[in-house]
C-alpha cells in the first residue's frame, strides 16, 4: 500500500546545523521507524579526498537503500557503521544514470553486500536504474566469474556476490514495508534516460534529483517535501571555468540561481546540496550564499557522512 499523504501532517523533522554534523556524525543512529538521510558521497568526476564518489542513503529500521553507487561507497558505507550507524541490510540500489561517478561502486557493493561486510539479503544484490543498468550489472558479474567460482568452493556460497540489475521506467519502482520508490525522467544530455526518484515512507517524502539541468519535474514530485537533495553548480564560478565547461553545464546540470527558482516553486522543508562542482574554486559557503540571495527557505550543503 501507497504510504498516505497524512503520515507526514505527524512527523517530526530534525535538522542538524550543517557546522555540527560531523561532529556529531558518530552518535547519530537510525530511530525505529524513522528515515533518516546518510550521505555516502558528494563527489564529481574530479577525485579529491574529501568527497567520496555521488551516493545518498536513506535508512529505515536499519535498512540502507542505495541511490548511486559512485566510487568508494562501501568505504563511506562502513565509516558510518563504525562511527555507530546501524545497519542490517541493504535490500535494493537505484541508479540515476549511468555516468561512471554513479555507477563504479556497484562493483564493490556487490562484495560489501555479502559476507564481507554481514549485509547478506540471502541472494543478489538488486539494482534498479534506466534502460542499461541490467547488462551494466550482468557484465560486472561476469567479470568477477572466476573469483566468484573460488569463493563459492570457500564458502558455499556464491549468490551473496551477485547483482541483479532491472531496467526500469519511470513510475513505481520498488515497494516494501519501509519504503515507496518513484522513478521520474530528469534532462541530462547527452543520455536518453536519466531519473530522479521521489521516496515516501512513513514518516518523510525525500527527492533526490540526480544529475539534471532545470526541470519542472522537481518542484512537481517535490511539491513541499521533507528533504530535496539536488545537484548543483556555482553560476558565480561558472565564467571563471574553462569554455568547454562553460558550454557543457548549462545543458546537463543546474546553477546555484537556477536551483533556487526550483526550490521556491517545489517549497521543500529541507534544501540539500550535493554532487556540487565547485567551479572557479568557491566553496560550500559560497553554494549556500548563492541559492540564499535567491531563496528563502533552508539550505544546506552536504558533506560525505553528514546525516539529515
Amino acid at each position: 500500500m501507497k504510504p498516505s499523504s497524512r503520515w507526514l501532517l505527524a512527523h517530526t523533522f530534525l535538522l542538524l546545523p550543517a557546522t555540527s554534523l560531523h561532529a556529531q556524525a558518530s552518535s547519530v543512529q537510525s530511530t525505529p521507524g524513522h528515515a533518516q538521510v546518510l550521505i555516502l558521497g558528494t563527489g564529481s568526476p574530479i577525485i579529491d579526498a574529501a568527497h567520496s564518489g555521488n551516493s545518498i542513503g536513506i535508512l529505515v529500521r536499519g535498512a540502507l537503500y542505495i541511490f548511486d553507487a559512485g566510487p568508494g561507497v562501501e568505504r563511506r558505507m562502513l565509516e558510518a557503521v563504525a562511527k555507530g550507524t546501524k545497519i542490517d541490510t541493504i535490500p535494493a540500489v537505484f541508479i540515476t544514470h549511468l555516468h561512471s561517478d554513479h555507477t563504479l561502486g556497484l562493483a564493490a557493493l556487490a562484495y560489501y553486500h555479502g559476507a564481507n561486510a554481514g549485509f547478506r539479503s540471502g541472494g543478489p544484490l538488486a539494482v534498479y536504474g534506466p534502460p542499461g543498468i541490467a547488462a551494466m550489472t550482468a557484465h560486472i558479474s561476469a567479470a568477477w566469474a572466476d573469483d566468484r567460482a573460488v569463493r563459492a568452493q570457500n564458502r558455499g556460497d556464491s549468490t551473496s556476490w551477485r547483482l541483479r540489475g532491472a531496467d526500469v521506467a519511470a513510475g513505481i519502482v520498488y515497494r516494501d514495508s519501509n519504503i515507496v520508490v518513484k522513478a521520474f525522467e530528469v534532462p541530462h544530455l547527452p543520455w536518453p534516460h536519466a531519473f530522479g526518484y521521489r521516496v515516501e515512507t512513513s514518516d518523510r517524502v525525500i527527492v533526490i534529483s540526480g544529475d539534471t539541468r532545470p526541470s519542472d519535474a522537481i518542484a512537481r514530485e517535490c511539491a513541499g517535501c521533507d528533504v530535496l537533495l539536488h545537484e548543483v553548480y556555482s553560476a558565480v564560478g561558472l565564467p571563471k571555468a574553462p569554455p568547454q565547461l562553460q558550454r557543457y553545464h548549462p545543458t546537463a546540470h543546474t546553477s546555484t540561481y537556477e536551483l533556487a527558482e526550483i526550490a521556491a516553486k517545489a517549497k521543500p522543508k529541507l534544501l540539500v546540496l550535493y554532487h556540487q562542482l565547485y567551479l572557479g574554486g568557491v566553496s560550500d559557503d559560497d553554494l549556500v550564499r548563492e541559492v540564499r540571495s535567491k531563496y528563502n527557505g533552508r539550505v544546506v550543503s552536504a558533506r560525505d557522512l553528514d546525516f539529515y
